[in-house]
């Protein structure tokens, strides 16, 4: 009996701390999405991995856990705490996107290229705003958005700008503008959990001109392209 009943305290135990860790682990993700929210990226629920695929129940979905869960993302998504605050407690398992070309632009490079120009532009002393990191191969650097002018004639298109159904076209620089969006932290890409995006620069800092950040971003991607096994002297399409 006395054996019973420390097998039973240890199972006690062992299931409040379990809760412990989840309700923490809950309240860090809230915490990363209000952040975001507070920073003025408009936020909108995204699908979650599952399984080996996808939340959304799509058959052979191309991008599982990386798209959001309304066709009417773009005006759904919000800066709103509150609400943020609300999908998050009624969605636990879901990611988050931040449509772009609202308030922030962001331009999206492999991480080795990243992380290189990260380093030549910390010393050059250029501003470089909120940056975040993907598990796939990838870092975001969000910046100031060209707008959304009422004239269609004034807006700058750029050979650059990547839409959801354009992304294989970019496996250089990507620059998310209108109509696209990304991953904010800290969402995962795998099925299982753990968290798969991550800020290496928080999302409360000055959003930088992108042209500040331009030159840098193409020069690291040109030289991470070279350095590729597969390269044979023409060049990558950073477009």
């Amino acid at each position: 009996m006395e054996r019973e009943g420390r097998l039973s305290q240890w199972l006690r135990r062992r299931s409040r701390s379990a809760d412990d860790a989840a309700a923490e682990a809950a309240r860090a993700r809230e915490d990363l999405l209000v952040a975001s929210a507070d920073a003025g990226f408009p936020l909108a629920p995204a699908a979650h991995p599952e399984g080996y695929g996808c939340s959304c129940e799509r058959i052979g979905c191309p991008t599982p856990g990386r798209h959001p869960v309304s066709f009417a993302w773009q005006t759904q998504a919000t800066s709103d705490p509150d609400q943020v605050l609300r999908w998050a407690r009624s969605r636990p398992e879901a990611n988050f996107v931040t449509a772009t070309g609202l308030t922030h632009d962001v331009l999206d490079v492999p991480f080795p290229a990243g992380r290189s120009a990260l380093e030549r532009l910390d010393g050059e002393g250029v501003e470089v705003g909120p940056v975040a990191s993907l598990d796939d191969g990838r870092m975001l650097f969000f910046t100031a958005t060209r707008g959304t002018p009422d004239d269609e004639d004034e807006w700058w298109p750029c050979e650059l700008d990547c839409h959801p159904e354009t992304m294989d076209e970019h496996p250089g620089l990507r620059w998310h503008c209108r109509g696209s969006y990304v991953l904010v932290p800290p969402s995962a890409l795998h099925a299982g959990g753990g968290t798969s995006v991550r800020w290496v620069r928080a999302p409360g800092r000055p959003l930088p001109d992108p042209l500040t950040l331009l030159e840098a971003l193409t020069d690291a991607c040109a030289t991470y392209a070279a350095e590729q096994p597969d390269h044979e002297g023409t060049p990558w399409p950073v477009r």
